[in-house]
């Protein structure tokens, strides 16, 4: 793990080249924005944003998404991944909004983990785009560059959001967005961009040639 000095230069790093950072989806609402979340599980934002404006012009609110019928929602969704479960799981979430929340999407992570294909990650995500939650969510490269990073050795995503949490204290949903992009774009799974990278000199990572 690293040092406190360290990790204080990280974070004032991520915040000076992210500042103001935010998701790359596309969306207008609550609602909007919950869907996107979900399509985006182990999918790219560019491909989700494909995707949602012929599905939010059929379906443009919880109670039409609810009242969906499933295959014509799974035409909408076909060239995102997983998209059989996807488009079984948004039909649930939105029956139970409809049903369990007065059609009101909720803003607590209790209840949205309630709500079929929300997990905590997806939650976060959510509270950090709509509320600018001081929450950590690990996705795969959130999990990447922190790792790469010496700033957890978790096995798990849960695990190393705790470890980042710890870590980082505060300004997380800002955090989080930078991290994102940091990985998506500069420290990349495959050919990181190390020459271009404003955090190289301390950088733990052994992969990288």
């Amino acid at each position: 793990m690293r040092t406190i000095k360290d990790t204080k230069e990280i974070k004032e790093l991520f915040l000076h080249n992210f500042n103001g950072a935010r998701s790359e989806l596309k969306f207008k609402n609550l609602y909007e924005l919950i869907v996107c979340v979900m399509l985006s599980a182990q999918c790219t934002d560019k491909r989700v944003n494909l995707i949602t404006p012929a599905l939010f012009e059929a379906y443009p609110d919880v109670v039409s998404l609810a009242n969906a019928n499933l295959s014509s929602l799974k035409l909408f969704i076909n060239s995102c991944s997983f998209f059989n479960n996807k488009a079984a799981n948004l039909i649930k979430m939105a029956k139970s909004v409809v049903e369990n929340f007065d059609g009101q999407i909720p803003l607590n992570e209790k209840d949205l983990t309630s709500l079929a294909g929300v997990g905590q990650k997806t939650a976060h995500v959510v509270l950090i785009e709509h509320n600018e939650a001081n929450l950590m969510a690990v996705d795969t490269h959130v999990f990447r560059v922190s790792h790469r990073l010496g700033l957890s050795k978790a096995k798990t995503p849960e695990a190393t959001e705790i470890d980042l949490t710890k870590a980082f204290k505060t300004e997380l949903n800002t955090l989080h967005q930078a991290m994102v992009l940091f990985g998506r774009y500069t420290c990349k799974a495959v050919k990181p961009k190390c020459d271009e990278c404003f955090l190289a000199k301390l950088c733990k990572s052994k992969t990288i040639s």
